[in-house]
C-alpha cells in the first residue's frame, strides 16, 4: 500500500495566488489546508502536525518569520519553505539558517515550487533514514548493546560517557569473553569520530611476519608476494578509531613502531620512504597482566604508559551475577526473536539458578554459547529447562554458591549483605503469601524486626 502524500499548510494573504497554488498541489495528491494570515496559521499549527509548511514571508499582523519560527519550534521535523519577494531574499536566507529547508522567490512557476517541496521532502527522508540507521548502530554497538545494571556495569557506563567525547587513548583490560571489543565499539559510537571507521585487528590472530604489513600497509614489491600496494589498518582508521585487541601479544619489534605512531601520528608503509600522517584514536585491549609483563621486560614500559592514558577494567561475569538474567533475556531475543502470536521463551527457575551459580570462566561469550545450545536442543519448547544445559551446569547449586568470590579490588560488603537480606526476605514473603508473621518465623526473626528490615530495605 503506497504511503499517503504529506500534509501541507499553505499560508498566504493573496487569495488569488493561494487558491491557484492550493488547487495545483491538491491535483498532485497532497492533503492541503489554507491559511490567510499568520494568526490563522498559528491556530492551525496548535491543532495539527503538518509535514510541510509553505508560508509567504510578508503577512499582515504576525509575519511569516514568526510563523516559521513557531512551526520549527513546535515541530522540529517539519519541512518549512519560505515564499518571498526579491527584496526580501536576505530575510529568507536568515530563516533558512534557523532551520527552514528552502525558499522560492515571487513570481515563481509552479514547477519550481514543486521541485523545492519534493527536494526538501527527499532530504528529510534521507535524514530520517540516516538517523534510523545511526540508532540501529547505537543499539548494536553503542551503550544500548551493553547489558547490565550491576554496580560494576554502572561504573563502566559512566566512565565510557566521560571518556568517549575525548581523544584519549584507552586501554581495556579484562578476562576473555568479558566484551572488550563491545566496549571499544561503544566508545567509538559515543565519540565525535562515529561518522568514520572503526577498524579492529587482533594482534594474536595474525602471524608476526604479516602483522606489520597488516597494521602499516606496504608498497608493491616490498616483500615476496607483495604484488600490489596496500593500505594498512592505521590508514583505514584515519579520523576514526583503531582497536588493537590482545595488544600484549604484539612483537617487541612492532611495539616501537606503534609507540612512534602514538607520539608523532605518522609512519611509513613497508618498503616506502614516504611518511603517512594519520589522525586516529587508539583503543587497545588485553587479557594479560601488562604491568607484570613490563616488569619482566616482555612489554615496553613507554608504550604501556602511552596506551594506559585511560584504563578500564571489565568485571568478569562471576562478579556481576545479578546481570545474568538480563543477559539471558537479551540472548534469547537476539537468537530467537519473538514471533507474533507465540509465547516468549522463558528460562525455568531451576535452570536460572544453575546459570547464576556457575563461575563462567569464559564469561559473557560462554553464557551466550550455553543459551544458543539450549535453544537448539529445546525442540520447539517455549522454555529452557535444566536438561537443556550442558552436563557441568546441571548440579543443584547450594545457596552459598551465589556468593561471589572475593575480588582483588575487594567487595562492597554492606551492599552484598543488603542484597542477600532483600533476596531472602522476598522469598519468605512469597512463600507465606505476604504473611509477615509467618515470614519472620521462616527467617528466625521477630515480626517487629522483619518489619523494620522491610522498611529499611
Amino acid at each position: 500500500m503506497p504511503e499517503p502524500l504529506p500534509n501541507i499548510l499553505l499560508v498566504d494573504d493573496e487569495d488569488a495566488l493561494r487558491s491557484v497554488v492550493a488547487e495545483r498541489l491538491r491535483d498532485q495528491g497532497f492533503e492541503l489546508v489554507e491559511a490567510r494570515s499568520g494568526e490563522e496559521a498559528l491556530a492551525l499549527l496548535q491543532g495539527f502536525a503538518f509535514d510541510v509548511i509553505v508560508s509567504d514571508l510578508r503577512l499582515p499582523g504576525i509575519d511569516g518569520r514568526q510563523v516559521i519560527d513557531e512551526a520549527l519550534e513546535r515541530y522540529p521535523g517539519i519541512v518549512a519553505i519560505v515564499v518571498t519577494g526579491y527584496a526580501t531574499v536576505k530575510d529568507a536566507v536568515d530563516i533558512i539558517k534557523r532551520g527552514a529547508a528552502d525558499f522560492v522567490a515571487k513570481p515563481f512557476q509552479f514547477d519550481e515550487l514543486m521541485h523545492v517541496i519534493t527536494s526538501a521532502l527527499e532530504q528529510r527522508r534521507l535524514k530520517d533514514e540516516n538517523a534510523y540507521l545511526r540508532q540501529q548502530l547505537d543499539q548494536r554497538y553503542g551503550l544500548g548493546a551493553m547489558v547490565g545494571k550491576s554496580a560494576p556495569m554502572r561504573e563502566l557506563y559512566q566512565l565510557i560517557d566521560m571518556v568517549a567525547p575525548t581523544t584519549a587513548t584507552v586501554l581495556i583490560a579484562g578476562e576473555t569473553g568479558t566484551g572488550k571489543e563491545m566496549v571499544a565499539r561503544a566508545i567509538h559510537q559515543s565519540s565525535l569520530r562515529r561518522q568514520h571507521r572503526f577498524v579492529a585487528i587482533n594482534c594474536s590472530a595474525i602471524p608476526e611476519p604479516l602483522l606489520e604489513a597488516e597494521l602499516f600497509g606496504h608498497v608493491r614489491g616490498a616483500f615476496t608476494g607483495a604484488v600490489g600496494s596496500r593500505q594498512g589498518r592505521l590508514e583505514q582508521a584515519d579520523r576514526g578509531t583503531l582497536f588493537l585487541d590482545e595488544i600484549g601479544t604484539m612483537p617487541a619489534s612492532l611495539q616501537m613502531k606503534l609507540l612512534r605512531v602514538l607520539q608523532e601520528r605518522e609512519f611509513e608503509r613497508i618498503g616506502d620512504s614516504r611518511t603517512v600522517k594519520v589522525d586516529v584514536r587508539v583503543v587497545a585491549a588485553t587479557n594479560a597482566d601488562l604491568p607484570r609483563m613490563v616488569k619482566e621486560g616482555r612489554f615496553r614500559e613507554d608504550l604501556f604508559y602511552r596506551l594506559n592514558v585511560v584504563a578500564m577494567q571489565l568485571p568478569p561475569l562471576r562478579e556481576r551475577v545479578e546481570d545474568i538474567p538480563l543477559l539471558v533475556a537479551r540472548f534469547i531475543d537476539t537468537l530467537q526473536p519473538r514471533e507474533d502470536g507465540r509465547e516468549p521463551i522463558v528460562v525455568s527457575q531451576d535452570a536460572m539458578r544453575r546459570l547464576m551459580a556457575d563461575q563462567w570462566p569464559g564469561n559473557v561469550r560462554q553464557l551466550q554459547n550455553v543459551i544458543e545450545r539450549a535453544l537448539a536442543l529445546g525442540g520447539g519448547r517455549r522454555s529452557i529447562e535444566v536438561e537443556d544445559l550442558p552436563p557441568e551446569l546441571r548440579d543443584e547449586p547450594s545457596p552459598m554458591t551465589a556468593i561471589p568470590p572475593l575480588a582483588e579490588a575487594g567487595v562492597d560488603l554492606p551492599r552484598l549483605v543488603g542484597e542477600l537480606e532483600r533476596h531472602l526476605i522476598g522469598q519468605a514473603l512469597a512463600r507465606t503469601a505476604g504473611n509477615r508473621g509467618a515470614a519472620a518465623r521462616l527467617l528466625g526473626l521477630k515480626r517487629t524486626t522483619l518489619v523494620e528490615k522491610i522498611k529499611r530495605l
